[in-house]
C-alpha cells in the first residue's frame, strides 16, 4: 500500500482535498486493483470493523460497490433500506444513525436525497465522541466524492496504464456535458480534476448551467509557484467544449430533481447536446468517453458510442469503483484504528 500519510476522518466533500490526498487515494486504489486481479481477492485489513451502508435513496452501482469493497477488506457490513426501516414509523435520520452506532458501527457510508445529511451525521458522531468516521456516498445536489475519485482513477489509468499519477492530468482538456445544475458528480469532479491541473469545460443548455455556476469553484489552488485559479469554462453550445477535448463525460438528465420546464424535449436535448460518434470528431483523436450512470441511452449518448470498447471507459468506471471504495475505507479505517477512542 501507499506510504503517503492520511489524516482525514470524514470524507464529505472534495472542495478542500489536497493533491497529496488525491495521490494517496490513487496509489492505494492501484494497489487494490492488484488485489482484485488475484485469485484470492480478500484481505484482512478491516477485520473486526463494522461498515454500515445507510442509503436513504435508490442506488445500484454505488451501494453494491461499497458493500463489495467492505467485504473484500473483511469488514462486517450492515445495510439499511428506508422502505423497511423505522423511518416509516417516524424515526429521525439522526436516531437511525445512533441506532447503528449502538450496534457497534465503525464506518458509515451515507447516501441521501437531501444535501448536507452526511455532514450533519458526521457532526453528530463527533459531538458524541463516537469514533465513527462518515463517508458521503452522494447527497442531494451537493457532492459525490467517491464517484469523482473513481473517475480520476479511470482517467489516469487511461492516460498512463503503466504508472498512473495525478500529474498525468495536468493540461488535459476534459469536457463535462449535460445536467450540470443538478449533478453532484459534476461538482465533485470539478474539485478533483481542476486540483490535479486539468482544464474543465462545461456544456449544457442555459437552464441546466447557470452563468454563475463556475463562480462556486473560484477557490484558488495552492501550487509550488503560489496560488492559481482553477481552469473552469462554461459553454451553452456543445462544439467549443468538445474541440480538442481529451476526455468527454456525459451526465444523466435528472428529471426527478427538475422543477419546471427546463428542457423543450428529450429529442431536442439530444439534437443539441447528445454525444454521438460524429460529434466526437472535433475532439482529440484519442478521446475517451465517460458516463457515471445510470444512462438514458439515445438521450445523453448513443448506444453504439457507449458500448464501443475503443472509445468508452464506462465499464472501466464501474470496475474502478470497487478499488477506489476499498481505498477510501482502508484509509479511513486505518486512521480510525490509530486514533485513541473514548469508550462508547
Amino acid at each position: 500500500m501507499t506510504n503517503l500519510a492520511w489524516t482525514r476522518r470524514h470524507i464529505i466533500s472534495l472542495a478542500d482535498f489536497s493533491p497529496t490526498e488525491y495521490e494517496s487515494v490513487l496509489q492505494t486504489a492501484l494497489s487494490f486493483q492488484g488485489v482484485l486481479s488475484r485469485r484470492t481477492k480478500k484481505v484482512p485489513t478491516l477485520q473486526g470493523q463494522v461498515v454500515a451502508n445507510l442509503f436513504f435513496e435508490p442506488s445500484t452501482r454505488t451501494r453494491s460497490s461499497f458493500e463489495l469493497a467492505a467485504k473484500r477488506l473483511s469488514a462486517d457490513t450492515l445495510n439499511f433500506s428506508p422502505g423497511s426501516s423505522s423511518l416509516t414509523k417516524g424515526e429521525t435520520i439522526l436516531d437511525t444513525a445512533k441506532t447503528y452506532l449502538a450496534m457497534g458501527t465503525d464506518l458509515m457510508v451515507i447516501r441521501h436525497q437531501g444535501s448536507g445529511v452526511p455532514a450533519t451525521i458526521a457532526q453528530e458522531m463527533d459531538r458524541l465522541d463516537a469514533g465513527v468516521w462518515v463517508l458521503n456516498a452522494g447527497d442531494g445536489q451537493h457532492e459525490h466524492p467517491s464517484q469523482a475519485l473513481l473517475d480520476l482513477l479511470t482517467i489516469c489509468n487511461s492516460i498512463n496504464p503503466d504508472q498512473p499519477t495525478i500529474e498525468d492530468l495536468r493540461g488535459k482538456k476534459i469536457a463535462i456535458i449535460g445536467d450540470i445544475l443538478h449533478s453532484r458528480v459534476a461538482r465533485s469532479n470539478l474539485w478533483s480534476l481542476t486540483a490535479c491541473g486539468a482544464e474543465v469545460h462545461l456544456a449544457a443548455p442555459p437552464t441546466l448551467l447557470p452563468k454563475a455556476f463556475a463562480d462556486a469553484f473560484s477557490t484558488p489552488l495552492e501550487t509550488e509557484k503560489g496560488k492559481a485559479l482553477r481552469q473552469v469554462f462554461v459553454h451553452w453550445q456543445l462544439a467549443p467544449a468538445l474541440e480538442d477535448a481529451d476526455f468527454v463525460m456525459a451526465l444523466r438528465l435528472q428529471k426527478e430533481r427538475m422543477t419546471g420546464h427546463l428542457l423543450p424535449s428529450l429529442r431536442e436535448y439530444h439534437r443539441q447536446f447528445g454525444l454521438t460518434r460524429d460529434r466526437l470528431k472535433a475532439c482529440n483523436p484519442k478521446v475517451k468517453v465517460l458516463h457515471p450512470g445510470p444512462t438514458n441511452r439515445g438521450v445523453e449518448i448513443t448506444s453504439d458510442l457507449m458500448d464501443d470498447p475503443q472509445l468508452s471507459l464506462v465499464s472501466k468506471q464501474v470496475a474502478s469503483g470497487v478499488a477506489v471504495r476499498m481505498a477510501l475505507l482502508y484509509l479511513m479505517g486505518g486512521t480510525r484504528a490509530s486514533t485513541t477512542l473514548s469508550p462508547r
